[in-house]
C-alpha cells in the first residue's frame, strides 16, 4: 500500500465551520438539502435553536470526539400549533455506527419531548459507497427499523456548474467544501481554488454582511500556512480595490482570526486537562505561542501521544521552530 506523503497533506478542520454557519442560514440549510421539509415549515413563526436542551440528553462520545449536531424547534403550516423537531447532524468522516447513533439520539429526543424528531444527515466524507440511512434491530419477532432523509456532499462534484450558479449559499459552502478536499495534497492549488471561491461571493451579488460569513466559513474550512495565506490576502486585497468593496481586509479579520485562534487554544487546553489533569490555565500559556497550523495538528495528535511529557515536549518543539 503507497504511503500518503504526510509534509504536503494539510490538517483540515470540517466539522467547527459547519456548526457555525448552520445557524444563522438554517433557513437556507433546510432550502438547498431538503426541500419538501423547508416547504412544510411555517418560517415567519421563526425558529428556535436547542443545543443545551440537546447535549443534555446525548451522552458525550467515549473518544471526546465532536460532532456537528444542530437541534432546531419550527412550527409547521398547518394551522395549529404543532411543532416539530428537526434534528441535523453534519459528518465529515466515515463513522461505522453512525446510523445507530442517529438512532439513539432520536429516540432520546422523543423520550425528552415526547414529539416526533425528524433526523436530517449530510455527509461530507469523500466515500462513494458509504450511505448509511437506516438502522434495523430485529429478534424473536420483535422488530426496530429507523429510515433518515442523507445527502452526501460527494454527489455534488459531477454538478460544479449548478453550484457556481445557485444563489444559496449553502451552494458556495458545498463547494468550498469539495475543493477542500480535492486539494488537501496541494497548498498552491487550495490558494488558487480559494481565491476563486472568495470572489465568486463578489459576483454572485451577496450583501456585505453575507460575504463576511461566507468569507469566515471559507477562511477557516480552507486553511493555508502562513507565507501562502499573505498571498491570498494580497490577492483578495487587490481585488477588493478594484471591486471598491473592503468588506474582507479590513481590521476585522485580524480580530476574526485572534479570536479563532484563542477559541481552538481553549478547546485543546482543555482537553490537555482532561486527559492528563494539566490545569487549563498553564496548558493556555504553553499554547499561546504555536500558529494555526500546529493547534490544527496537535488537535488530532493529543489523541495519540499518551503522557504530559510528550504533548509538552510537542508543543516545545513546535515553539522553538519559529
Amino acid at each position: 500500500m503507497m504511503q500518503k506523503d504526510k509534509s504536503s497533506e494539510i490538517t483540515d478542520d470540517y466539522d467547527s465551520p459547519w456548526k457555525d454557519i448552520i445557524e444563522p442560514y438554517f433557513r437556507e440549510f433546510m432550502e438547498f438539502f431538503f426541500p419538501e421539509a423547508c416547504n412544510d415549515i411555517d418560517w415567519s413563526k421563526g425558529y428556535e435553536f436547542l443545543d443545551k436542551e440537546f447535549q443534555k440528553i446525548v451522552k458525550e462520545a467515549e473518544t471526546g470526539r465532536r460532532y456537528v449536531d444542530k437541534l432546531a424547534r419550527v412550527w409547521l403550516k398547518t394551522g395549529s400549533e404543532e411543532w416539530a423537531l428537526v434534528h441535523v447532524d453534519v459528518q465529515s468522516q466515515y463513522e461505522k455506527e453512525f446510523a445507530e447513533r442517529m438512532y439513539v439520539y432520536n429516540y432520546r429526543l422523543f423520550d425528552r419531548f415526547h414529539v416526533h424528531a425528524v433526523s436530517f444527515a449530510v455527509l461530507g466524507d469523500q466515500s462513494g459507497k458509504w450511505r448509511p440511512n437506516k438502522f434495523t434491530k430485529k429478534k424473536w419477532g420483535c422488530e426496530v427499523t429507523f429510515k433518515f432523509p442523507v445527502i452526501k456532499l460527494a454527489r455534488y462534484k459531477k454538478q460544479m456548474k449548478f453550484l457556481k450558479q445557485s444563489n444559496n449559499p449553502f451552494a458556495i459552502i458545498t463547494l468550498a467544501h469539495l475543493k477542500n478536499q480535492s486539494t488537501a495534497k496541494d497548498r498552491e492549488k487550495r490558494l488558487n481554488e480559494k481565491i476563486q471561491i472568495i470572489k465568486h461571493l463578489y459576483q454572485k451579488g451577496f450583501g456585505r454582511q453575507d460575504i463576511i460569513n461566507l468569507f469566515r466559513f471559507i477562511d477557516w474550512l480552507m486553511f493555508l500556512p502562513e507565507e501562502l495565506d499573505h498571498s491570498f490576502m494580497e490577492e483578495i486585497a487587490k481585488f477588493e480595490g478594484e471591486k471598491k468593496m473592503q468588506y474582507i481586509t479590513s481590521v476585522e479579520r485580524v480580530g476574526y482570526k485572534r479570536g479563532m485562534l484563542e477559541g481552538e487554544a481553549l478547546i485543546i487546553a482543555r482537553l490537555i486537562a482532561a486527559k492528563f489533569g494539566f490545569r487549563d490555565e498553564k496548558a493556555l500559556e504553553k499554547l499561546k505561542n504555536l500558529s494555526a497550523e500546529d493547534l490544527l495538528n496537535l488537535s488530532t495528535e493529543i489523541l495519540k501521544l499518551d503522557s504530559l511529557n510528550a504533548v509538552l515536549k510537542w508543543i516545545d518543539d513546535r515553539t522553538n521552530t519559529h
